[in-house]
């Protein structure tokens, strides 16, 4: 018994010190918007993207700063492939969020690389990887996505040297034109004479 009664006053003083510990009030989030969040989200796993849409939408309507709303809308809308769209609604996410960063960061490395923006897909990665950096995904997209834009520069700088290339071709053939325009000129006119 009075073990019992030790274990309950070691829970009652445990219990006092963390309610003196106030955490910040967590926001309310209104039934309108958990419901078209859940409904969504039963859309979302049938893979219904347009009523997904529509739902995370309806969430948005409810509490425009809905973390589950915008982030569950970009994701919705990068399977509908509107990336543009799924870009605004991901940042929004990003700016509202702390503990799921490293998702909100994943996913909107994904829209960058659907969108061949392999520098800013690098960069979303590199930000999903200091969150969670075991994440296995993210670091073979953070690959990828060097790779691709390595790639990418390399061509810029081959189209930048054939185009150079070209323009002094151009350059020295219309030289040799002109020359040959005066030297035919010249020729004439000795033929006048």
């Amino acid at each position: 018994m009075k073990r019992i009664n030790l274990i309950i006053i070691a829970c009652l003083a445990l219990a006092q010190t963390l309610s003196a510990q106030t955490p910040a009030e967590p926001k309310k989030v209104s039934r309108e918007e958990v419901k078209s969040v859940r409904k969504g989200n039963k859309d979302y796993r049938k893979q219904n993207y347009k009523e997904a849409e529509i739902e995370y939408r309806k969430a948005l309507v409810a509490d425009s700063t809905s973390v589950a709303g915008n982030y569950n809308l970009a994701s919705t809308l990068y399977n509908r492939q509107d990336y543009e769209n799924a870009t605004k609604f991901i940042e929004t996410a990003a700016s509202q969020v702390s503990a799921r960063s490293a998702d909100v960061h994943f996913n909107a490395g994904d829209i960058a690389l659907a969108k061949e923006d392999w520098g800013r897909a690098m960069d979303e990665f590199k930000k999903s990887l200091l969150e969670n950096p075991s994440d296995v995904a993210a670091k073979e997209n953070y690959q990828y996505a060097k790779m691709k834009k390595k790639e990418q520069d390399d061509q810029d700088q081959n189209n930048n040297q054939n185009k150079d290339n070209q323009d002094q071709n151009q350059d020295q053939n219309k030289d040799n034109q002109e020359n040959n325009q005066d030297q035919n000129k010249d020729n004439q006119d000795q033929n006048q004479d």
